[in-house]
């Protein structure tokens, strides 16, 4: 009950001194957000100055766009000074990276569709009509699992993916949306009359064999990454012998000479994912930047340097 020395005012007052609508602070009141000191003789609602405080934190909350039920445990815990409030703005904050991410990919696409000749708009439309925003990896994790040897080890499969499946960027290019959006159909489609080639060191070293190629060739693609940036010519040095060493360990063998000479030709007849990787580029590529390596280029830069270290051997 109020004292004859409080101050209250009427819900009209209330609103006033919030700068607030008497429907809103009725509205927090039916919810049970905003505390009445007490009722006048007529039953109307008396608000003190702690309603006032209370109030203007509600309203400061939900220009911030917090739900409702957040907002009530924000207030029951101490208002901004529990630690409620904290994990609160964080969980919103992550929501709103969310949504900003998957404005930008909007953006970028409706800016694909409308800069591109009409002749290709159709096109373009049915490709990202059929992706996400943002898009999900999960179709180019698929694909590779099925390209897989069955049954390697979880690990080994989780870091190949990790380097295979390109992230995409926070920030696109309708470019870079493209890109992605020929991937993601390139990945899905189903392949016409046989089953996906495999290389053949999937047959000869076996899912194991397989895993410990992977993370040679993993290392020996992080070696030729700064070759490739730097745009030097295929030579043999480090990320050579770290290549050869991996596919010496996967067949059972050593590196040396003839090994060297006998590799080249069976990698150059393995099946080949040139475009996978071209895509992959192209969708980790900021616009105006030099085109980020990828596995299947620094593959190709250390073919080429296998190929010059045995033309000087001979």
């Amino acid at each position: 009950m109020s004292t004859s020395h409080e101050v209250l005012w009427s819900i009209g007052e209330l609103a006033e001194r919030a700068g607030a609508t008497v429907k809103s602070v009725r509205f927090y009141s039916d919810r049970g957000l905003l505390p009445e000191a007490s009722r006048s003789g007529g039953g109307h609602r008396r608000y003190g100055p702690e309603a006032l405080e209370r109030l203007r934190l509600i309203r400061s909350l939900r220009a911030l766009d917090l739900p409702l039920p957040e907002v009530r445990r924000v207030l029951q815990d101490e208002g901004v000074a529990g630690r409620v409030l904290e994990g609160v703005v964080a969980g919103r904050l992550r929501e709103l990276g969310s949504e900003l991410r998957t404005l930008r990919w909007r953006e970028a696409a409706l800016r694909l569709v409308g800069e591109c000749p009409p002749a290709e708009r159709a096109e373009r439309l049915r490709l990202i009509g059929t992706v996400s925003m943002p898009p999900s990896t999960a179709p180019l994790a698929r694909f590779w699992r099925a390209w897989l040897p069955a049954r390697m080890p979880a690990r080994a499969t989780a870091a190949f993916l990790e380097v295979a499946v390109p992230q995409p960027p926070e920030e696109p290019d309708p470019a870079q949306v493209l890109a992605f959006a020929r991937l993601h159909a390139m990945t899905t489609a189903p392949c016409p009359g046989t089953p996906q080639p495999r290389p053949e060191v999937h047959r000869v070293a076996g899912a194991r064999g397989a895993a410990v190629l992977y993370e040679g060739l993993a290392e020996a693609y992080e070696l030729a990454g700064p070759q490739l940036r730097r745009a030097r010519d295929p030579h043999p040095g480090e990320a050579l012998d770290a290549y050869v060493a991996a596919y010496a360990s996967a067949f059972g063998s050593r590196d040396t000479r003839e090994f060297r000479r006998l590799l080249a030709p069976r990698l150059a007849a393995e099946p080949r994912l040139d475009r996978y990787w071209e895509l992959t580029a192209a969708v980790l590529t900021p616009p105006g930047s030099r085109p980020e390596p990828t596995p299947g280029t620094a593959d190709d830069w250390l073919r080429a340097a296998l190929e010059r270290d045995n033309a000087g051997a001979a």
